[in-house]
Order: structure tokens, then C-alpha cells, then sequence
């Protein structure tokens, strides 16, 4: 049975969207219609799944990757773009959990994910234009003191350099009076994600994996996935679905959360672009319901938010988004917007994501909690070397804390539901 959150997008095709209408579409793939076996199955076409499919098939492996719709029609080819810094947790608290070494290491994996991502872009997808930096920003002077603070521990324990702005230099960049101030990452940065993705997707066909579109998992075991029209027979499976992923894996389901998040982009803004953002640089706040936002090639303000928290989509996205924008934007008020658009992540309590076993032969990663743009490259790539025999890194990433949902599956998306508007009434406070 299709996934409910397939519902909203009619079968066959991308979501309308910015991304879409400046992407190049390719002719869709066929659906598998046979049974075949491979050396990995992959469940999922998104970065997590065509990274691991990339770099297996590299090392030799036969690998066939399934979607139940589109490559990158799920989160991958709908997100904010943003290629960020870190995981979701202060490196602070990590060390603090893992140890110095272990932590060391879980940086130094976003680090190598930021320069895999960059590669990845150069060689297989130029055309998604990585652009480097990423601001900070904090609503209060309290954040924005605790910004610096923690800018200086970064270079004084890690000699990661940041750029602290205060008030006034942040707000020469991002042209927004709510803002006290943050850190600008200048190894960050931002692309367009559905190119990226359209891009590992061409790279991991021509090094010799088998890409079948349409084709949904609809059940597995330790050696199999089975779908509507043949199986697919394999030594290692490889479950990669994210929020768009259907119950067929129980401990992934209990730990991954899917959630909906938004996105307008405005008409082209010209010479008005430079009052918005004067750096071509993304930018996204400390607000729980975090507000993320960048230019388009184009100079359209491409602005993200999140004001729904039920499974489905709201009727009507532009409202509650043009509110958003506006309260950080009143330049924009007679701003059209062009495009707007929906798209499911998947989250965990921690908001550090799952990777671990669910099985002899079988791998999962999921919730990567709104930071996945670069890590999941390196995650697949990770995977990849697990399948090979080299389960080092696999191992040190199945060490981050993902715990089931009170409840379960069943009991996951109510209790979201009330926790996401406590955290969205308590940014709206001020608390």
C-alpha cells in the first residue's frame, strides 16, 4: 500500500515547485517489473540511498535502487538546500555524551561531509552551484552572546574558524531587524538541492548501479525486498526511505518521525535582493520552528518554515509562510510569491540521526533532522564501506542516541503534534 504522504503529488511527477521549474527534468525511469538479484538492494533515491548505490558500485558491487516515485522526489529534491555546519547537538554536549575522542571524531565526519558534498557537486552535478556560507542568526542578545562564546571554544578546541557578527554587522548581511546577531561559516553553504541529487543520480548509473522508479517496497527480510511487480533478491539490503518511508521496517518506523516543512519563493527580487540579503550566503535562526532561508540563482527569496504538524499538507501554505517572511522581511510586502511547496523530513527524539543495523544483512539511515544536505552523502558513503567489510565509521555513527517514540509508531505523530506547538507557542513568546 503507497505511503499516505505519496498522496499529495500525483504518481509519476515532481512536486511543482521552484526546484522543478529550474531543474532538467529526465525522462522517468522504468519500474521494475522482474525479479532480479543483486550484490545490495536499495531502498530509497535520495542522497542517503544514491550515495550509498555511488559508492558501492565504484567498489564493484551490483546495486539496484528503488523509489516509489521519482529520484529525488522526497525530501532530497524539496529541501532548503542548506549545507551546514556540525551535527544538531552543541559539540559541547557531544563531548560531554561521547568523550573527547569519539566526539572529535563525529566533527571531523561533518567536516569530511561538507568537502564530499562540495566534490560531489564539482564533478557530478556543476550545474547545482554550491555557494559558501551560512549565517547564524539568534533572536536575543543572550543567544547571540552564547554564539561568540561558542564560536571561540570551536577554534580555541577545534581550530574551526566562524565569524561572529553582532548586531549590526549581521544586519548588514541579512537585512532583517530581528536579529541580535550569530556566526557566519564560510565552509558552508548552500546549491539546488534536486539538481545535487538529479546529478549522484546520473553518477551512480554510469558507474553500473540500476536505478527502477515507481517501484515501491513493500515488504523485506534479511535477503529480499519484495515490490508490486518482482523481487528483488540480494546479499545486503540497504534501507534509505527517510520520512517518505512506508512501515515496512518497525525499529526505523518507532525511531524516525516524518514531519512537513514549507517553502515560497518570491518572484525575481532584482536590485531588491540586496536589502534582503546582501551576501549571497544562506542563513537559518536558533527559533525551534526554525526559519532558513537564501537566493535563488534568479535573486528569488527561497524562504522555509514550518507551521503544520499533522501528516498531511495544509490547503493553504502561502499564508502562514508570507507571514513568516514578512514579520523578518516588511520590504517584501508587495513581494509576489511564484512558488510554494511542501515536503516530508524525517526526525528523531534526539534530533541526531539513526544509523544502525535492523538486521543480519541489513543497514538503515533516517532522521537526519533537517541537517541532512551533507551528511547523508557521507553517510552513504559510510555505508558503502560497511557492505565492504570496513564497519569502523558505521559503528562510531550507530553510537548517536535515537530512541524509540513514547508509544511506538502508533503513538508518534500525536505526541509530536502537541510537542511541536508547545516549542512553535514558545517561539512565538519569546520563551
Amino acid at each position: 500500500m503507497v505511503s499516505p504522504l505519496y498522496r499529495n503529488d500525483a504518481p509519476g511527477t515532481y512536486p511543482p515547485s521552484y526546484y522543478a521549474a529550474s531543474a532538467d527534468l529526465p525522462p522517468e525511469r522504468p519500474a521494475l517489473t522482474q525479479d532480479v538479484r543483486a550484490d545490495v538492494a536499495v531502498i530509497g533515491a535520495g542522497y542517503t540511498g544514491l550515495s550509498t548505490a555511488l559508492h558501492l558500485a565504484r567498489k564493484g558491487f551490483d546495486v539496484v535502487v528503488i523509489d516509489a516515485h521519482r529520484v529525488g522526489f522526497g525530501a532530497s529534491g524539496r529541501n532548503g538546500g542548506q549545507v551546514g555546519t556540525g551535527w544538531n547537538w552543541d559539540q559541547r554536549d557531544l563531548e560531554k555524551s561521547f568523550g573527547r575522542e569519539d566526539a572529535r571524531k563525529l566533527w571531523d565526519l561533518t567536516m569530511e561531509a561538507k568537502t564530499l558534498t562540495r566534490e560531489l557537486v564539482a564533478t557530478h552535478a556543476p550545474e547545482a552551484a554550491f555557494k559558501p556560507g551560512v549565517l547564524e542568526g539568534h533572536w536575543t542578545k543572550a543567544g547571540a552572546a552564547e554564539a561568540k562564546e561558542y564560536g571561540t571554544w570551536l577554534q580555541d578546541n577545534y581550530d574551526y574558524p566562524s565569524e561572529y557578527h553582532d548586531r549590526d554587522a549581521f544586519q548588514a548581511v541579512c537585512c532583517s531587524p530581528v536579529y541580535e546577531g550569530g556566526l557566519l561559516f564560510e565552509d558552508a553553504g548552500h546549491l539546488h538541492p534536486l539538481r545535487y541529487v538529479l546529478g549522484l543520480a546520473r553518477a551512480a548509473e554510469a558507474a553500473g548501479a540500476r536505478l527502477f522508479e515507481r517501484t515501491e517496497a513493500l515488504s523485506i527480510t534479511d535477503n529480499s525486498v519484495t515490490t508490486p511487480k518482482g523481487k528483488i533478491t540480494a546479499t545486503h539490503i540497504v534501507v534509505a526511505g527517510n520520512g517518505y518511508l512506508s512501515d515496512i521496517a518497525d525499529d526505523v518506523a518507532a525511531r524516525v518521525m516524518p514531519i512537513n516543512s514549507f517553502i515560497a519563493a518570491t518572484e525575481p527580487l532584482g536590485d531588491l535582493a540586496e536589502q534582503v540579503l546582501a551576501r549571497d550566503v544562506a542563513v537559518a535562526d536558533d527559533k525551534f520552528v526554525v526559519n532558513y532561508f537564501r537566493l535563488s540563482e534568479d535573486k528569488r527569496l527561497l524562504f522555509g518554515g514550518r507551521e503544520s504538524y499533522g501528516i498531511g499538507f495544509p490547503t493553504d501554505i502561502n499564508t502562514a509562510l508570507r507571514k513568516r517572511m514578512l514579520h523578518l522581511f516588511p520590504q517584501l510586502a508587495n513581494t509576489r510569491i511564484d512558488y510554494s511547496w511542501g515536503g516530508t523530513l524525517g526526525i528523531t527524539l534526539t534530533r541526531l540521526p539513526m544509523i544502525r543495523r535492523i538486521g543480519p544483512t541489513t543497514l538503515a539511515a533516517g532522521g537526519f533532522s533537517g541537517q541532512g544536505v551533507a551528511i547523508t552523502g557521507l553517510v552513504g558513503k559510510i555505508m558503502a564501506e560497511a557492505i565492504a567489510g570496513q564497519e569502523e565509521r558505521f559503528d562510531l555513527l550507530g553510537k548517536l542516541p535515537v530512541s524509540r517514540f513514547p508509544g511506538g509508531k502508533h503513538a508518534r505523530a500525536p505526541l509530536l503534534t502537541l510537542a511541536m506547538t508547545w516549542y512553535a507557542l514558545r517561539d512565538r513568546l519569546g520563551i
